[in-house]
């Protein structure tokens, strides 16, 4: 077999042969979907411990420093807590319980179960701000509330994002992106 017929050996505009086989191809560069062809994923996050009431109160205790030397009030409270830590966590790992944080080309979208099903969503280009809000405990844990706004109206609120600022600068660039290519679009005339 000659060495060009080992992989792939011509790019074709939607098709790719590859030892013969043809294999259609939907994206000229990998990972890019015009929104007004289909939704893609760009980012998922799940939501920490930091998301629940529970999870913010063992925060506010893990982040006690009184004591002396290396042992202090808040790692002593750790070490206690470590079943009900474990505890919590997978409780929000139950396939009824589980949710998720998706970035897409169009919106973000809170998911809810194994089968993910839309709870909550906001359009790209129905917010203009999004603020990092960290409640007391959620420091302890990295994460904080990411809330969507439009003006002063809050479009969406996304609890315990864990290292919310990353999720936040995805969010804006994404969003940048949508806003800027809708803009240059033509905007359809007529009946469809």
């Amino acid at each position: 077999m000659p060495g060009w017929a080992k992989g792939p050996s011509h790019v074709f505009p939607g098709f790719l042969i590859w030892c013969g086989r043809r294999m259609s191809v939907p994206q000229l560069i990998s990972g890019v979907v015009p929104p007004a062809v289909a939704e893609a994923t760009v980012m998922t996050v799940w939501p920490s411990v930091a998301s629940t009431g529970l999870g913010r109160t063992l925060g506010r205790l893990y982040r006690i420093k009184s004591g002396f030397g290396p042992v202090s009030v808040g790692r002593l409270a750790l070490l206690a807590t470590i079943p009900l830590g474990l505890f919590l966590y997978l409780s929000l790992r139950l396939p009824w319980a589980i949710r998720r944080y998706r970035l897409t080309n169009r919106r973000v979208v809170i998911e809810r179960g194994i089968n993910p099903r839309v709870e909550q969503y906001v359009d790209l280009d129905r917010f203009d701000a999004i603020d990092v809000l960290v409640s007391p405990g959620q420091e302890w844990f990295g994460a904080g509330d990411l809330v969507f706004r439009r003006g002063q109206i809050e479009t969406l609120r996304l609890p315990g994002v864990s290292r919310p600022e990353s999720f936040r600068q995805t969010c804006l660039k994404v969003r940048q992106s949508y806003v800027s290519v809708a803009a240059v679009q033509p905007s359809p005339v007529g009946a469809a």
